[in-house]
């Protein structure tokens, strides 16, 4: 059996790919900067490896025959060497991009939607059988306001145009299923959760699962960029975040995609917050 390798084995979609292909008794493959430290679900295969570095990647490639890539950075420079490195082994590619892109427009809104969209034609180009799985707003981007709710119970920030939340784990599922069934080569998959949500509104359904008032409060752009830095954010994706949360558009989408694929019906974002809540006490 040829293998499936995960790149961002680590991250919290990565991880939840790489235990759901176990589950399923696929052989995984999963690439860490440190294998060492990597605390994977026993039966991966941990492979060490830097997207930054694509002279790396050969080992974990030799043999592979699928590869779930998610990008890590916020440009595209160095993607042209990894994605050859990936044709000269594998034929197949499921990438993670972002429900945000605009298939029509020439430039996107912003710049984390602008990378997407870039990452998206070069892998069409690759010469890869391709699927790309557009998610929507991830719901564990809100571990970021653990410390907030934890100290003052307060989240304060830029806000930024509400959208569908999607638990990771139902990416995953649905990534799952591109990277062993057949049938989705050249799909662009959008996916969401059941529920379009600002951060005002996550921010009240953690309160309530806690059992304490939480309130979202918008901070002027200048104000957020200083505390974002001052809390060791590199500059280039303050900018980037910052650039989102002033240009994204709204959006009031939701697909049935999740259900359609895994037979099972996306999970709110209350859900999520139920499993997670002890991270927000």
């Amino acid at each position: 059996m040829t293998e499936i390798l995960v790149t961002g084995a680590t991250g919290n979609v990565g991880r939840e790919v790489v235990a759901q292909l176990l589950a399923a008794g696929t052989a995984v493959r999963a690439l860490a900067r440190d294998p060492q430290s990597a605390a994977l679900p026993e039966g991966a295969e941990v492979l060490g490896g830097d997207l930054s570095e694509p002279d790396t990647l050969e080992g974990a490639l030799t043999g592979s025959e699928t590869v779930f890539l998610i990008w890590p950075f916020l440009t595209t420079e160095g993607a042209p060497a990894v994605l050859e490195a990936i044709a000269r082994h594998a034929r197949r590619i499921v990438y993670l991009s972002s429900s945000g892109v605009n298939e029509d427009a020439e430039r996107q809104t912003d710049p984390i939607n602008q990378l997407h969209a870039d990452m998206e034609r070069m892998i069409e180009k690759s010469g890869l059988e391709w699927t790309v799985l557009r998610s929507n707003t991830i719901a564990s981007n809100a571990r970021g306001w653990a410390e907030q709710i934890r100290t003052t119970h307060v989240v304060r920030g830029p806000d930024i145009a509400a959208t569908a939340v999607i638990h990771e784990r139902d990416v995953a599922a649905v990534a799952a299923h591109a990277l062993t069934d057949d049938g989705h080569a050249g799909f662009k998959h959008v996916l969401t959760g059941p529920q379009v949500l600002g951060r005002a509104e996550q921010v009240h359904s953690i309160g309530e699962a806690i059992g304490r008032t939480t309130r979202f409060e918008k901070v002027p752009v200048q104000v957020a960029r200083q505390q974002m830095l001052a809390d060791g954010r590199p500059p280039a994706l303050v900018e980037a975040l910052l650039a989102s949360a002033a240009t994204r558009p709204e959006s009031d989408l939701v697909t049935s995609t999740v259900e359609e694929i895994t037979g099972v019906p996306a999970r709110t974002f209350r859900s999520w917050v139920e499993e997670h809540a002890d991270e927000f006490r």
